[in-house]
């Protein structure tokens, strides 16, 4: 497993095995044992199937039950973006974006980051393991047009909660160290 630090802190891009024969294809996009994300214990592992266009995000959930994820894609193709809202980082309210399709690997969102995701070949099937609950009372979000990220998508397909989510600049600035569970 080839792993490279993103320009977030903390944010990385796994690199993972992939197979593909006659039968078809295989991967393996997480493993404790490797060691790569210590720390990083599954709690839950969710996934949506999404049609091309369509914008998720950008997700996040507030402390003390915050969560950070690793996300892979198992059929199409996505742009997944990661949105820093550490208001001590020095890439604070700044986000990177990177192709992620079902031969790619895996992306590692860490705790105090938003998460979302643009569909450019659907139907794309994202599979999300998180390392803590879903907390319906700390669930949140940015609106996916307010943080400075040029979606390639034209004329997206947005979830009415989505399209609710306060901009960037409405959110209470949180420290990293306020991020981090107890």
């Amino acid at each position: 497993m080839n792993i490279t630090e993103l320009p977030i802190g903390g944010a990385l891009q796994l690199d993972t095995p992939f197979h593909t024969d006659a039968r078809g294809t295989f991967a393996k996009p997480f493993a404790a044992t490797a060691g790569a994300l210590p720390g990083f214990s599954v709690a839950e592992v969710f996934w949506s199937r999404s049609a091309s266009g369509v914008v998720r995000g950008l997700h996040f959930q507030n402390p003390p039950t915050a969560v950070a994820k690793l996300v892979f894609v198992s059929q199409g193709r996505i742009r997944d973006v990661i949105l820093d809202l550490r208001s001590d980082s020095p890439t604070f309210g700044l986000h990177v974006a990177v192709e992620l399709d079902e031969a790619s690997g895996a992306i590692f969102v860490p705790v105090g980051c938003a998460h979302g995701f643009e569909v450019l070949a659907g139907p794309a099937v994202t599979c999300y393991l998180q390392d803590g609950g879903f907390d319906p009372a700390t669930d949140a979000g940015v609106r996916w047009d307010s943080a400075g990220i040029t979606w390639a998508t034209t004329d997206p397909v947005v979830s009415e909660r989505d399209q609710n989510q306060p901009a960037l600049t409405d959110l209470p600035p949180l420290t990293a160290a306020q991020w981090e569970r107890r």
